[in-house]
């Protein structure tokens, strides 16, 4: 197959792009930059020079497959950057695939449409998305959702993928920003790490891309886990211990956590504070919250399976 990638110099377009040359497909991918060009390159696919606001659809020359990982993930940034890149940029490349008759497109989601500061326990799919969400990450990547859920017709089949806390080899945010922490004195838990996940490791989200190309309903959504669920705190010690760092015990109630992350968006908002704030309201609500999710449904239609187990992903990760 002929696959066109956004995201492809990131964790989760690289690690796609790399395992679907492996498989002897050809990829075209967004790049936005000479240096993007090297990356994609060096993965053996083969760059295209736009982005998300200018892609059209000559850009996709003859694709089979879309495959949109590209999004605005960082927890700060301008106001409308969220709306801009994960809502305005999907419609457009929504809408070069939808022109230039691409058969397929392959969204990558997240659990955090779902969010709206409420604990998630035993959720599958038919759980609502929540586009009004107070969080602009949850609220724009719902909306996003939602934009390629209902352009699926016949034809133009659209599918989206939902993984939850993404790691493995090749992170290059979560596992780097827990040890920058650790290391500078800044790390401490929320509710002592209590709080229960599904995760998904990046090999396992791949093994699913990869299924996605020809499986699942299209117009579905699918969330994609891997084995159990488990305390943040395992995880997390986990992969900090694969770098040797050792998390501190230090922790503060959720209601602190909310509040802090309130009050630091809103003096990073008023005032001109340089950098990020050292807490977001979306970040104390993410690290707090139970996301006890089910991927009954993406086994069952789509032939899934975890391909690594989270105890081999995090020896691996040493």
């Amino acid at each position: 197959m002929r696959i066109f990638v956004t995201g492809a110099s990131g964790f989760v377009g690289g690690a796609a792009t790399r395992s679907l040359i492996a498989a002897g497909h050809s990829v075209l991918a967004m790049s936005r930059s000479e240096e993007s060009d090297a990356k994609i390159r060096a993965l053996g696919a083969e760059p295209v020079r736009c982005d998300l606001e200018s892609v059209v659809g000559p850009h996709l020359a003859g694709a089979d497959v879309v495959l949109h990982c590209a999004a605005f993930v960082e927890q700060w940034g301008p106001r409308n950057a969220w709306t801009r890149f994960n809502v305005e940029g999907t419609r457009n490349v929504l809408s070069a695939a939808q022109n230039w008759g691409v058969p397929r497109f392959i969204h990558i989601g997240t659990e955090a449409a779902l969010f709206r500061g409420q604990h998630l326990r035993g959720v599958d799919e038919t759980y609502p998305l929540a586009p009004r969400s107070p969080y602009p990450y949850s609220s724009t990547k719902a909306q996003a959702e939602q934009l390629v859920l209902a352009a699926n017709a016949p034809g133009f089949e659209t599918i989206v993928l939902r993984p939850r806390f993404i790691w493995g080899p090749g992170d290059t945010t979560l596992l780097p920003a827990i040890v920058a922490m650790a290391k500078a004195g800044q790390f401490m838990w929320i509710n002592g790490g209590r709080a229960m996940t599904s995760t998904t490791h990046i090999a396992n989200l791949v093994h699913a891309i990869e299924l996605a190309l020809t499986k699942g309903r299209a117009g579905e959504a699918y969330f994609i886990l891997d084995d159990g669920v488990r305390p943040m705190r395992e995880m997390l010690s986990g992969m900090a211990a694969s770098r040797g760092v050792s998390l501190p015990d230090k922790s503060v109630p959720s209601w602190v956590a909310d509040a802090i992350g309130a009050t630091c968006e809103t003096l990073w908002r008023s005032f001109p504070m340089k950098g990020e704030p050292p807490l977001t309201r979306f970040s104390a609500m993410i690290m707090s919250r139970d996301a006890i999710l089910k991927d009954d449904k993406a086994r069952a239609e789509m032939g899934y399976a975890p391909v690594i187990s989270v105890e081999d992903g995090l020896r691996q990760l040493g």
